[in-house]
């Protein structure tokens, strides 16, 4: 008698994986996308998930550092590459608009939304050190300019990185509401003239 031999195991593609995995963070958040939701979406049991990945918070921080990459470093990007931190916030809120409301993936930003609602200290804090960052690179940009003359020699930096990091928080949940392109774009247009001259 033949006994059942196993199949050849599939081989695993690790970065389509952490592409589905991205998706299903983004689009549910952290807190609301269960293992099972992972499984599912991966094709992979569980044993497999944990042999991949490790744990659930151990995939998304690997997902965040994608994400990261693939989307979330317009900003960074635009800081480096124009002139003033006026011309790159301009970048930056443009490039929003059009990222955040992008068919292709869930709406908004994935660290500024998977943070919702999460029980997980850990993981709140992780993304809450992500955007401190973006807001630390705001300003230090700002400083920058102020020192240079760019800017007037009274413009509080700090406030004006805060409130550009408000903006883009609010950017990403209006797209999450259903705001279109169009309309981000204009929100853009209207944050950019409280920009100090």
């Amino acid at each position: 008698m033949v006994t059942g031999q196993r199949g050849r195991p599939r081989s695993f593609d690790r970065d389509a994986a952490l592409d589905k995995a991205m998706l299903t963070f983004w689009e549910h958040g952290y807190e609301a996308t269960s293992i099972a939701d992972l499984t599912r979406t991966l094709g992979i049991g569980a044993p497999s998930l944990y042999a991949a990945f490790g744990d659930k918070r151990k995939l998304f921080d690997e997902v965040v550092v994608v994400y990261g990459s693939r989307y979330g470093d317009f900003a960074a990007v635009a800081l480096r590459e124009e002139p003033t931190a006026g011309a790159a916030m301009g970048r930056i809120l443009r490039e929003a608009a059009e990222i955040y409301t992008d068919p292709g993936h869930p709406p908004g930003c994935m660290v500024i939304s998977a943070a919702a609602n999460t029980t997980s200290r850990e993981v709140a804090e992780a993304l809450r050190e992500r955007r401190n960052g973006n807001l630390a690179a705001f300003e230090s940009r700002i400083r920058a300019d102020v020192a240079s003359g760019v800017l007037p020699a009274d413009t509080d930096a700090r406030a004006l990185a805060r409130y550009a990091g408000a903006v883009l928080q609010g950017m990403s949940q209006q797209s999450r509401d259903g705001a279109t392109r169009e309309e981000l774009e204009a929100v853009a247009e209207l944050a950019l003239l409280a920009w100090p001259r």
